[in-house]
């Protein structure tokens, strides 16, 4: 059996372990959560390496690409640095593929009126971002409001790419825990940005950020993730969310993060290395993997 281990710097009480058929491998896929201990973190990896078939890196990512340039994030590439023998990856190409095409799946199987999506942050999911806007939604990118408590909303692409060639050489360098949040933070609500939440038709990126700041009544809405535990579920309901999208599978009742799946297809396809972004394109489309859509209320 292969095994695929996504370390994160989340709260372990969102750890979780199944194994699925891939590719015609049986694949244990695992999240292990070290509640924002980067030490612990770094342990794990050194002692798992070599033992196991492929890393997703959790919680976090190695950097950001806005459009075509890269920003590091240098205080996460040090989880890795003891790393040698199991490959590694962060969520990135299944971000770049699978996302891409997330809004004609959606509009496909239901109505979004008026076409109006508040973003979390682009940055960390460019391709599902773009999806919007290149579908006509009139976008909200909370880049800095989210992470940097910033009440400035981005609109354009080039908004974006302009504050990213601004922030992120600096942002890169600091401690992650100060742009993102780890362990306990990720659950503990600070409702804020009440009118933007409101305005939306569709709530769409980073979980934690939208859990993290959402108000108490979301009546209607639309919400557009990734890695939402049963928990989280029953939270969108009580709020009054009436479609969830998950954009990778939801596996016994949990849909795992870009790292854990992209991890999983490292596993699987036995190469020992990393896939490009056309080949995790290709099994896409061989597995047929697509986004989950839950009806969550009327």
């Amino acid at each position: 059996m292969k095994r695929a281990v996504s370390i994160s710097l989340g709260s372990s009480t969102r750890d979780k372990a199944v194994e699925i058929e891939l590719l015609g491998e049986r694949v244990r896929i695992e999240r292990i959560g070290t509640d924002g201990d980067m030490e612990k973190a770094v342990r794990l990896y050194r002692e798992l390496d070599g033992r196991v078939d492929a890393f997703g890196i959790g919680g976090t990512d190695l950097g950001v690409t806005v459009d075509r340039t890269y920003y590091p994030l240098y205080s996460v590439r040090k989880l890795v640095r003891g790393v040698t023998r199991t490959p590694y990856v962060d969520g990135a190409g299944i971000k770049n593929t699978l996302e891409r095409n997330v809004v004609p799946f959606m509009e496909s199987r239901f109505e979004i009126a008026p076409k109006r999506v508040l973003f979390t942050s682009a940055a960390d999911r460019w391709g599902m971002a773009m999806s919007f806007y290149e579908h006509g939604y009139d976008c909200v990118f909370g880049d800095l409001m989210f992470s940097l408590g910033l009440p400035i909303a981005l609109r354009t692409p080039g908004q974006l790419k302009w504050a990213a060639r601004l922030i992120m050489p600096v942002a890169g360098r600091l401690p992650f825990s100060w742009i993102y949040p780890t362990g306990e933070k990720q659950e503990r609500p600070q409702p804020k940005y009440g009118a933007r939440y409101a305005w939306a038709t569709v709530l769409a990126g980073d979980c934690h950020y939208i859990k993290r700041h959402m108000p108490e009544r979301l009546d209607g809405k639309i919400v557009c993730t990734n890695t939402t535990t049963a928990e989280d579920v029953e939270r969108f309901r009580a709020a009054g969310v009436r479609w969830l999208v998950t954009t990778t599978p939801v596996l016994d009742g949990r849909s795992f993060g870009t790292n854990m799946m992209e991890a999983a297809l490292v596993a699987a396809a036995g190469k020992g290395r990393a896939l490009t972004h056309e080949e995790i394109a290709g099994l896409i489309t061989e597995l047929r993997l697509e986004p989950t859509v839950q009806r969550l209320g009327g």
